[in-house]
């Protein structure tokens, strides 16, 4: 770890500086949504003097937001919110290149995460950028001095937005938290399809298996569920899906995999995944009953899906294999751990591709743009970003993909909007 100034940043190496600005302008080439609101931003600057922590998986794309935001105006720092999922590479060129503030390394201790969380804190933000509400939680518990200069946050993951609803009930929740990941540009597109591809990604990097003839156990049938069994699926696995809601569990059973309990499902599944939001998904128990070279991992924001702690009392050995995968001997079997039980997806492999990113960072600057334009108007609490600017991000990207649809007739928007004309 090369550390120049300590009060500006903390990066691995500033010597890969080169290497990470030739793959963020990879990233950008991309992202036209993006970089069209950067454009608009660099010109109307609506977030002058706007201080912003933003704590994100520092990839790439992420690049390219933080990029964007400085354009606006903002006066940015930006922390890793996952140990695994910085790229230094890209860290280093933002801190030379753009002289953005970033405090991540590939691979930090829990310690050092919660030093960074309080650095960001100590930037006296206006706007938090969260994902998973790390910053959000530690501002009211341990820094309720700087409350007063919060504007509003805004949250990119579910499990964040879990939290978030839950210090609303609390009546902690003092300002207004956009939720981002609610946006349908973003959770239909990035959880789908973002972590769909990007999980199976991560489970070929870190294993090189054939996924063809598996039987892949999907933790969970939300969005990002839905996207690992139908990626998984197109690559020749047999899917088994578990849920606790019944709803899901209904849909799993339409889109015709096979529902089961996780007390049924750990005893037949070769590769386990959990997205969840939720703790201990993949208990003590579950592990006796795995199948001898079972192989484990998550796409959920927290490594608490998978109970790490258990399998370790249970294990009388433990050894790394190759990168990112972990062997635990139980009674004379072995199950195989992949990046740790955090996000596979961004520890072993690059987390989305850059055109699923575009819309979900342009929901992040167009967040941020609402809450400025917006301050002091908006009530405390979790809200959802307004549909037309939803609407006007899917526009963008349609645009920019060549894609043309049909318009209304004022004919039939008089029908859609009438109750005397019918059959």
């Amino acid at each position: 770890m090369t550390q120049m100034t300590a009060t500006k940043h903390e990066i691995k190496d500033p010597a890969l500086a080169p290497q990470g600005e030739e793959r963020i302008k990879w990233a950008k080439s991309q992202m036209p949504v993006l970089n069209s609101i950067q454009e608009r931003f660099s010109k109307e600057k609506p977030l002058n003097k706007i201080k912003i922590a933003a704590c994100c998986h520092v990839t790439t794309e992420t690049a390219v937001l933080a990029i964007t935001l400085k354009a606006g105006g903002a006066d940015c720092i930006l922390i890793a919110s996952n140990p695994l999922s910085t790229q230094d590479d890209v860290a280093s060129s933002l801190v030379k290149n753009h002289d953005i503030s970033v405090f991540a390394i590939k691979g930090e201790s829990t310690e050092t995460y919660r030093k960074h969380v309080s650095i960001a804190l100590n930037h006296e933000p206006n706007i938090i950028i969260d994902d998973g509400s790390d910053v959000v939680a530690t501002l009211f518990k341990e820094r309720k001095d700087l409350v007063k200069n919060i504007i509003g946050s805004t949250e990119e993951t579910t499990t964040g937005l879990v939290r978030l609803h839950a210090m609303e009930k609390d009546g902690v929740l003092s300002f207004p938290a956009m939720a981002v990941n609610d946006s349908q540009t973003k959770h239909m597109f990035d959880n789908r399809y973002g972590t769909g591809q990007s999980t199976l990604d991560g489970i070929i990097r870190a294993t090189n298996i054939l996924i063809a003839g598996k039987v892949l156990v999907v933790c969970g049938y939300g969005w990002c569920g839905k996207g690992v069994a139908k990626r998984a699926s197109g690559l020749g696995a047999r899917i088994v899906v578990t849920e606790v809601n019944a709803v899901k569990a209904l849909e799993a059973t339409m889109d015709g995999y096979q529902v089961v309990s996780m007390s049924e499902a750990c005893k037949i599944g070769d590769v386990f995944v959990t997205v969840t939001g939720n703790k201990s998904v993949i208990d003590k128990q579950h592990f006796e009953h795995m199948k001898d070279g079972a192989i484990v991992c998550n796409s959920g924001h927290f490594d608490l899906e998978i109970n790490l702690q258990a399998l370790s009392k249970m294990s009388s050995n433990k050894r790394t294999i190759r990168p990112f995968l972990e062997e635990y001997l139980i009674s004379g079997k072995k199950i195989f751990v992949l990046a740790e039980g955090r996000l596979v997806n961004l520890g072993a492999a690059e987390g989305h591709p850059a055109l699923v990113m575009d819309m979900s960072f342009a929901n992040q600057s167009l967040a941020v743009e609402y809450l400025v334009k917006n301050k002091g108007k908006l009530k405390p609490g979790v809200q959802k970003l307004p549909l037309e600017i939803d609407n006007e991000i899917a526009s963008l990207k349609l645009k920019t993909l060549g894609i043309q649809i049909d318009k209304l007739t004022p004919e039939q928007i008089h029908y859609m909007n009438s109750w005397q004309e019918g059959t």
